[in-house]
């Protein structure tokens, strides 16, 4: 477990990668690296067959560099630390500080690369890794980055304990969409730390992300509410919507937005029209009329004796005037 520290004092833990895993990982990059090599390298030959040795000399010089050194800096550069291995293995490089890393530190890593793990058959590396108490070789030491494990089993995961049962629902209405990750980050962390810090500090430090997320959500916390527990209500009511978020029903289906729809309906043999539900809330793709009654002994010589009724028009209103 490697420790780092926010800027609200709150200590992260990050589980490190170590040798076993790593070496895992950069097995399946070399091999990855390797059967990319070698079949560049058959078309670099079948191209380069009329060259004189010069030219094939350099153009494999070339080859080597572009596909064995700068094909894994790039892969790390534009996945944020995530090769083919890592990612089977479930690893990332991170900064030292549990940032992304960008092209310098893949730069650094894929540099000295070359001479801890292919020049020296990864022996230099392994050495280092083993050494290092947070597993790092050479690469990871010079460029200020570190393999962690990205996947943790779920047994070993800390859980965020559940707040007061008089505080859960408390903050329904309270506006979440300005609290960024990094502060969400920090408070989980603090509530699944705060039994192991000393009384006064973990006041301190609930105080001040209390008023981090109150500043954020545009709402104080309530008077007589302490600090951790309005942290760990407002945590569980994020955890709430999210947990409602794939059940919310779309527009246009049955539980949906509820649409006010005012429905009418006209006598056209006794003239009295009027509306029913006019401005009651209607659910989307319900019908509170009543359905259309054909009365079996209508006909049309019956509808044309009616007065203000058209004989080619169907009725639409479900009501047949009498013979």
């Amino acid at each position: 477990m490697s420790e780092l520290v926010t800027g609200d004092a709150v200590v992260l833990g990050l589980r490190t990668a170590k040798l076993p895993s790593r070496a895992l990982a950069l097995v399946i990059d070399l091999v990855a690296v390797g059967t990319v090599f070698v079949l560049v390298s058959i078309g670099v030959a079948i191209a380069t067959a009329t060259l004189d040795d010069a030219a094939v000399a350099a153009v494999t010089v070339a080859t080597f560099l572009l596909v064995l050194v700068g094909a894994p800096i790039a892969v790390e550069t534009f996945s944020h630390g995530r090769s083919l291995g890592k990612l089977a293995c479930g690893l990332r490089v991170v900064r030292d500080d549990g940032g992304p890393i960008r092209f310098r530190h893949a730069l650094v890593r894929g540099a000295m690369g070359v001479v801890e793990i292919l020049a020296t058959l990864g022996v230099v590396a392994s050495v280092a890794s083993l050494v290092s108490a947070r597993g790092r070789r050479l690469g990871d030491v010079f460029a200020g980055t570190l393999v962690i494990r990205e996947r943790v089993p779920a047994g070993r995961a800390a859980a965020v304990p559940p707040p007061p049962p008089w505080l859960v629902g408390r903050f329904a209405g309270l506006d979440l969409s300005a609290v960024p990750d990094d502060l969400w980050l920090a408070v989980r962390q603090y509530l699944t730390r705060m039994h192991q810090l000393d009384a006064a500090v973990g006041r301190v430090m609930a105080e001040r992300l209390a008023g981090e997320l109150a500043a954020r959500t545009g709402v104080p916390a309530p008077a007589g509410v302490p600090a951790a527990a309005f942290l760990a209500a407002v945590v569980n009511e994020r955890q709430a919507r999210d947990a409602r978020l794939p059940f919310a029903a779309a527009p246009g289906t049955v539980g949906g937005p509820v649409i006010a729809r005012p429905q009418t309906w006209t006598a056209d043999a006794t003239g009295v029209s009027g509306t029913v539900g006019a401005g009651a809330d209607v659910p989307w793709g319900s019908n509170r009329a009543a359905a259309p009654v054909t009365h079996p002994a209508a006909g049309p010589d019956s509808a044309a004796a009616a007065p203000g009724v058209d004989p080619g028009r169907p009725s639409t209103t479900g009501f047949a005037p009498p013979a």
